[in-house]
């Protein structure tokens, strides 16, 4: 039987991911959200959109991600990753669907040095990390079978993101610096797509059961962005130089966390799931990247 999956947030990073994996999973068919057929800021689009429809998934991928524009911006930034995760949650309870939310490390504060597990204390220092919290807790509150999938510093061939930032850079410039104490993992948006679908093959197949709940999920490794900058430039043969520096040389108006390494086990463990090292999925990006001319 056809799993009906709803992707919300079909033109960011990981929607657009979906889109493309969508089309090589025969098991299920896929509904994907653009903003004018279903604007989250908007209680009463978000009723129109799901009357008459149904769904065995939602999934939600959108969210206020400008993480500096949100601490002017604060209204805005709550009402998508809050107010409207909240009311999602309660349309997938209303029909007794599966409800996928992605949320992000900058809900911790990053001020620890071990891998961060999901029911590790929170203290997110930023009006995104607080939204993106608060999102959590009115999900969960809303629907039984949510599951929170917290993520961290995502990157695709798609929209913007540091991986293609710095290969637009290294065309423009012969060196740049890069912070080097602020650590964690790289996430490829394949990788979280494709361990998310597994999920629900397995749990619609019955071969596991869906465990709602809060889970983390990057790829396997740790770096700093300095690190990860020198990858890129290596595994795309470019020449520019560069250098490490401190993150005081670059204030930004919201904090980020200078260690979010998350713990993986419990998605790994609980689904058998398998993740590649940051750097395999860097070069599997990367190829992507160069035989379809996606900069």
């Amino acid at each position: 039987m056809q799993q009906q999956i709803l992707i919300v947030g079909k033109e960011g990073q990981l929607g657009s991911t979906f889109e493309e994996l969508s089309k090589s999973t025969g098991w299920a068919t896929f509904t994907f959200s653009t903003i004018d057929k279903l604007n989250l800021t908007d209680p009463e689009s978000i009723k129109q959109f799901f009357t008459g429809k149904k769904f065995d998934f939602i999934i939600n991928c959108a969210a206020y991600t400008a993480v500096d524009k949100a601490e002017e911006d604060r209204e805005t930034a709550f009402k998508l990753n809050s107010e409207a995760p909240a009311l999602l949650a309660e349309e997938a309870a209303s029909m007794e669907a599966g409800f996928i939310h992605i949320s992000t490390d900058y809900v911790f504060g990053g001020r620890h040095c071990r891998p961060l597990k999901p029911g590790d204390p929170k203290h997110p220092e930023s009006v995104y990390g607080k939204s993106k919290l608060q999102g959590e807790e009115a999900v969960l509150k809303k629907h039984s079978q949510s599951m929170i999938i917290r993520t961290s510093w995502l990157y695709s061939p798609y929209g913007r993101n540091f991986l293609k930032t710095m290969l637009r850079l290294a065309q423009e410039k012969e060196s740049l610096k890069v912070v080097f104490d602020q650590v964690g993992t790289p996430t490829l948006a394949s990788d979280l797509a494709g361990s998310i679908l597994t999920i629900i093959r397995k749990t619609g197949s019955k071969e596991k059961k869906f465990v709602p709940g809060v889970y983390h999920f990057s790829n396997e490794g740790v770096c700093s962005w300095y690190d990860f900058a020198v990858a890129i430039f290596r595994e795309a043969g470019s020449e520019c130089r560069v250098f490490p520096v401190e993150s005081g040389e670059f204030p930004t108006k919201a904090p980020r966390p200078f260690y979010s390494v998350m713990d993986k086990s419990l998605i790994k463990n609980t689904y058998e799931i398998e993740i590649p090292h940051w750097q395999d999925s860097l070069i599997k990006c990367l190829k992507k990247i160069k035989n379809s001319g996606l900069l």
